[in-house]
Parts: C-alpha cells; sequence; structure tokens
C-alpha cells in the first residue's frame, strides 16, 4: 500500500474514531503515531516526532493569547454585562418590529466583541432573554432559537477563539484574522435583524403566541430608561471593546497583549461591580485553566497529525486531484464549505477545524486563495454546524439552559432555520466577494 492510500486510510480511521465518541486529541494523538510509524516503518522516528511537535507546536509566545482571552471572556460572564446590555437594548428596540428579537442579536453582537466564545453568549442570553421574550408574547421555541442563532456571532466577530485556533493552524496573523472578521461579523448581524422582521411580518404566527396582542403592547412603547441609566450600563463593555480591539487595531498592542490588558480590564469591572467573590475568582480560574489546557492540547494534536499528512504526502496529491478536476479557486472553496457543513452535523467547531484546516489550507494557498479570506469562510461553514442536528451544541446549550419541560429540542432546531438561511447566504456572499473579509488587510 502507498504512503498516500494509507494516509486517506489515516484520516477515515480519524472522523470514524471521532464518531465513535473518542475525544479529538486522542484521536488526533493516536492516528498521527500510527501513520507516521506505519508510512516510516519506524517507531522510533514516531516517538521523536511527538517529543519535538509537544515543544514546538506551542513554545511561541503567541500561544498566551489563547488563556488570556479565555479569562477575559469568564470575567465578563461574572460580571453581568450580558444583562445590562440587553437591557439597554430592549430599552431602545422594543418599539421596533420583533424588538426583544432584534435586542437580542444586537445584545450578543456587543457581548460577542469581549467573549469570543458561541456556547457562553448561548447559556448567558437563554438565562437573560428567553423569559422576557416569553413575557411578552414571545413563542417559547422561537425565543430560544434567536438566542441559539445570534449566539454564533461569538465565534466570528473578534476576539475569537476559532479565529485564534484557525490562525494558529493555518499559519496566519491571528491579529490579521481578527481585522477580516469584523464586516462579515457585522453583516451576518445585519442579515440576523432583517430576517427577525421579515419573518415577523411574513409569519406572525411563527413568532408570536397571539400576534395581535404582541403589536399592541409593541406600539405601548418600550421602558423608562434615561439616558444616564443606559451610558452606566453600556460604559463599561464599550470602553473594553475600545480598549483591546481599538489597541490592538491601531497596531499599539499584539494580541498577546490585547489579551492581557483585556483580562486586566475585565477583572477590575468584576471587581468595580463587586461581582468577584473568592469563591468565583476560583471558578473563573479553574475554567481558564481547562478551556485553556484542551486547547492547547488539542494544538499540539493537530500539529502532530499535520506532520504525519505531510510525510504521506497528502496535501499535495489532494492539491494535484483539485487541479486536475478543473476546480477553480470559487468551485475549491464551495467543494470544501460543503464537506464543512456535512462535517458540522456530527463533529464539533474545534474537530472540524483540527481535522480540515491542515489539509484545505496548504491546497487553498497553492491556487492563490488568501487565507484570512478562506479562514472566514472556514469559521462561518463551522459556525452553521452549531445549529444544525444532531450534534448542534448552541440548540443543546439553549435546551439543557432553559429546563423547560414544554420547550422540546427539535422546536428550538426549527426556529435556527432562518438563522441557518442567513448564514448560508453570508457564506455564499463571502466566497464570492472576497474583499468582505480582506477590506482591512
Amino acid at each position: 500500500m502507498t504512503s498516500l492510500a494509507l494516509g486517506f486510510l489515516l484520516i477515515g480511521l480519524l472522523v470514524l474514531l471521532v464518531i465513535l465518541g473518542m475525544q479529538i486529541a486522542y484521536a488526533l494523538f493516536g492516528v498521527g503515531f500510527l501513520g507516521i510509524w506505519l508510512i516510516r516503518d519506524s517507531l522510533d522516528l514516531s516517538l521523536r516526532m511527538l517529543e519535538l511537535t509537544a515543544y514546538s507546536s506551542i513554545s511561541d509566545y503567541l500561544f498566551a493569547t489563547i488563556p488570556l482571552f479565555v479569562l477575559m471572556g469568564l470575567l465578563v460572564s461574572v460580571s453581568n454585562v450580558g444583562r445590562d446590555t440587553f437591557e439597554v437594548a430592549e430599552a431602545l428596540l422594543r418599539r421596533v418590529m420583533c424588538g426583544l428579537g432584534v435586542a437580542t442579536v444586537a445584545a450578543n453582537t456587543i457581548f460577542a466583541a469581549v467573549t469570543g466564545v458561541s456556547i457562553a453568549s448561548a447559556a448567558v442570553f437563554t438565562r437573560i432573554a428567553v423569559p422576557e421574550m416569553e413575557r411578552h408574547g414571545y413563542r417559547a421555541s422561537f425565543a430560544s432559537g434567536t438566542v441559539a442563532g445570534s449566539s454564533v456571532l461569538g465565534m466570528l466577530i473578534p476576539p475569537s477563539l476559532l479565529l485564534i485556533i484557525y490562525g494558529v493552524l493555518a499559519e496566519v496573523s491571528i491579529g490579521g484574522m481578527f481585522i477580516a472578521g469584523i464586516i462579515p461579523g457585522l453583516l451576518l448581524a445585519g442579515g440576523f435583524v432583517v430576517m427577525l422582521m421579515a419573518l415577523t411580518l411574513i409569519a406572525p404566527g411563527f413568532v408570536f403566541t397571539d400576534p395581535q396582542a404582541a403589536r399592541a403592547r409593541r406600539l405601548e412603547g418600550g421602558t423608562d430608561m434615561g439616558a444616564r441609566e443606559m451610558a452606566a450600563k453600556l460604559l463599561p463593555i464599550v470602553l473594553l471593546v475600545i480598549l483591546v480591539l481599538g489597541g490592538l487595531y491601531s497596531g499599539f498592542f499584539t494580541p498577546t497583549e490585547a489579551g492581557g490588558v483585556g483580562a486586566f480590564g475585565a477583572l477590575l469591572l468584576a471587581l468595580t461591580r463587586r461581582s468577584l467573590d473568592r469563591r468565583k475568582l476560583w471558578q473563573v480560574m479553574k475554567q481558564t485553566g481547562v478551556i485553556s489546557v484542551s486547547i492547547l492540547l488539542l494544538l499540539v494534536a493537530a500539529s502532530y497529525y499535520s506532520r504525519m499528512l505531510s510525510i504521506a504526502g497528502l496535501p499535495n496529491a489532494i492539491a494535484d486531484l483539485v487541479t486536475d478536476s478543473g476546480f477553480g479557486p470559487i468551485g475549491f472553496i464551495l467543494f470544501y464549505a460543503g464537506i464543512v457543513l456535512l462535517m458540522g452535523m456530527i463533529l464539533d467547531s474545534t474537530s472540524i477545524l483540527l481535522i480540515m484546516v491542515p489539509i484545505a489550507a496548504p491546497i487553498a494557498s497553492g491556487m492563490g486563495i488568501d487565507l484570512s479570506h478562506f479562514g472566514i469562510i472556514t469559521v462561518i461553514a463551522v459556525e452553521i454546524g452549531l445549529l444544525t442536528p444532531p450534534f448542534g451544541i448552541s440548540v443543546f446549550t439553549v435546551h439543557n439552559t432553559l429546563n423547560d419541560p414544554n420547550t422540546s429540542v427539535e422546536a428550538i432546531f426549527l426556529a435556527t432555520l432562518p438563522f441557518i438561511a442567513v448564514m448560508l447566504c453570508v457564506l455564499l456572499l463571502v466566497t464570492l466577494v472576497p474583499s468582505i473579509a480582506t477590506a482591512f488587510l
């Protein structure tokens, strides 16, 4: 058997192991180790490669961005910033058609600029937005679907853990990836708003339990919240966003420094609001360690797996196949996005990145595709998987957090379909118009 054929078999084995329930890190390590051993017929080389990879993969100063941004996001979550942001958006947008749905999208957009994790957004706004939307006559399933659908903004609007992981795997600038995510992220948020308004006009019964009563309630007006109170609630998160992203985009901070400054700012915010006692601080530090170590271990495993693929000659062979098949850059991107969408139905976001990017990024680069543009396409396609059954982790997060026996997980999946449609449109638009992602690069 040739090394190339063996490489394809090992990829199939990797996907099979993950589907059967093996943790992705162990599957990557196991398949990488077995592949190098079989291809080079050397157990010693496989062990040495593992030793070298374990150090070289995460020894760079850049990798400190991961625990720092995770810490910042967790500190912001315990500071009740998400609640304040939603309350301001609710007061401003109550008179707007589907006002609370739009407020949820707006709050998620702002919250995403300091958390970078979709699951955190889903958990926070399930507790905040869903009860409020139900109280104002929205269907529980629609409210839950709105939270799940808009939570995906957390992985596209910078800073984003998926953008960081992609930047590491594809060896492109993390700061550049953050910049590339701005316009697509805002475009996606705008698309959600337009879709919610259109849905309210076309199918009000899908949105409200009693459309007539909801319309009358909307015309009555919003809550009485003065400009001073709004400013007081929004000022902390706005200052934090300006501090982190402003410093990063202006070139004053490196991504690592921006993460450090953001984590310190989030700590001051939590202490100022008196929302961080000794017990919560310990929980935040423990969660930061668990999440960061998990991600860094995955990156080591992915690097080892990537080296196995290179030894097998797989990226070059696939690139030749793509070239010979007549696929142009657009054809390759659409084919690749289709595979990622299918994988999103059975695998989580990080697993898809770890499996696909080491194979696809070299091919995209060889075809002249800008890797920052390719990364945004990858992240949007991967994020759709957060909403698609049977995996749909954002949907299950909302369902478990809500813990309402009257709201089935199937109903939430149904309510996320309009969000998936918007994401597919944005994915196609970004594919056909690369400047949406590369305009500021």
